[in-house]
């Protein structure tokens, strides 16, 4: 078992659905980009937009593609690539090659990695990332999944159950459900099952987009306690932007210096012991989907980690997991057609404490 280590402030930017506007960035150490980089995903707004990227001073940047960025979508494009650019034939290949060939760019299509910040101006801070671009299918565009109206157990998506358990930080283009997700009809938008998964996963942050009208920020506590409901939130405070109607900086505080601390150690079997329990010798778990052998019935219920009537593999050993901070940070602030022109939102700038890896 490994001692805690050591944690030191890492300043992380958060954009999403900047649909081929270029804003100016604030410093930070990490950039990430939840997604929709462009309208319609073509070669040269996505080159456009990798250039920017590029171009940022940062020492990782972190991407993922959303609904609009279509050709990064293989199978999506090869079904209904002519209906957008049927005059202008894409390649999907060269497209995704701007990514993986970018000597700056990490991109994520539901997949995972590990970020350690060598640099020696830098903070010598690491972290886990798992970075996805699917979303409720909604009309004609990649990366969608049907989801049910009325959502039950039994019938959600299983894609979250692939997000690692010791992720620290996730990265989704839809938002959870109920959180950072309401429409223009205010009704909230976003997937049940990534909000269950994060219930599990319990990662220090969660950043999407998608939804422009939501952007912003909430604290989720989650209950751990509870023996009879699932996934149940103990509670959830709501970010009032420091950066609204004048010139500062849209800062989210989680290391305790403006704001409170997050409650949150990042523990998880085998990396180190949680300060508010003992590690019972739960073996880790790969993802999610690897624990459900505790069985879906008890999946989401907290409780005493070392009975089988709750969430073993999510609770042993992670008990220090206690709160996430979501944060929907769209950059597009109108809606198609941009009635009055286009608005933007602000970047948001997190500050947290992350281990120091040397």
């Amino acid at each position: 078992m490994e001692k805690m280590p050591m944690r030191r402030r890492t300043r992380i930017v958060c954009i999403s659905d900047t649909h081929n506007c270029t804003v100016k960035l604030p410093k930070g150490d990490v950039l990430i980009h939840a997604g929709d980089l462009t309208n319609q995903g073509s070669y040269s707004e996505l080159s456009r937009s990798v250039k920017w990227l590029e171009e940022a001073d940062f020492e990782a940047k972190i991407v993922i593609a959303g609904n609009h960025d279509i050709t990064l979508d293989k199978d999506f494009f090869q079904q209904h690539g002519n209906y957008f650019h049927n005059e202008n034939p894409q390649s999907p290949e060269d497209c995704l090659s701007l990514f993986s060939s970018s000597p700056s760019i990490t991109y994520l299509n539901h997949e995972s990695t590990k970020i350690r910040l060598t640099s020696p101006s830098g903070p010598h801070t690491a972290f886990t990332v798992f970075g996805s671009p699917y979303s409720p299918a909604h009309g004609l565009w990649a990366f969608g999944y049907p989801t049910p109206q009325h959502p039950v157990y039994g019938n959600l998506t299983d894609i979250w159950d692939q997000i690692p358990l010791e992720t620290d930080i996730v990265v989704t283009h839809t938002p959870p459900k109920s959180h950072c997700d309401e429409s223009p009809e205010r009704r909230a938008i976003g997937c049940e099952a990534l909000r269950r998964a994060l219930w599990r996963v319990r990662p220090l942050i969660a950043i999407c987009g998608h939804v422009h009208p939501s952007r912003g920020s909430e604290r989720v506590v989650w209950d751990l306690s509870s023996q009879h409901t699932s996934f149940k939130e103990e509670s959830v405070v709501q970010w009032q932007d420091p950066g609204e109607g004048n010139n500062k900086m849209s800062l989210i505080d989680l290391t305790g210096k403006k704001s409170p601390a997050l409650a949150n150690d990042g523990s998880y079997p085998g990396r180190f012991s949680s300060s508010l329990e003992s590690v019972s010798g739960f073996p880790l778990a790969g993802s999610i989907l690897d624990a459900q052998a505790t069985g879906s019935r008890t999946a989401g219920l907290g409780g005493d980690a070392s009975s089988p009537r709750s969430d073993q593999a999510a609770l042993t050993g992670r008990m220090g997991r206690r709160e996430t901070c979501v944060v929907n940070a769209a950059i597009m602030k109108s809606n198609w057609p941009h009635v009055g022109g286009k608005k933007f939102h602000k970047p948001i700038v997190v500050d947290i404490n992350l281990p120091i890896w040397e």
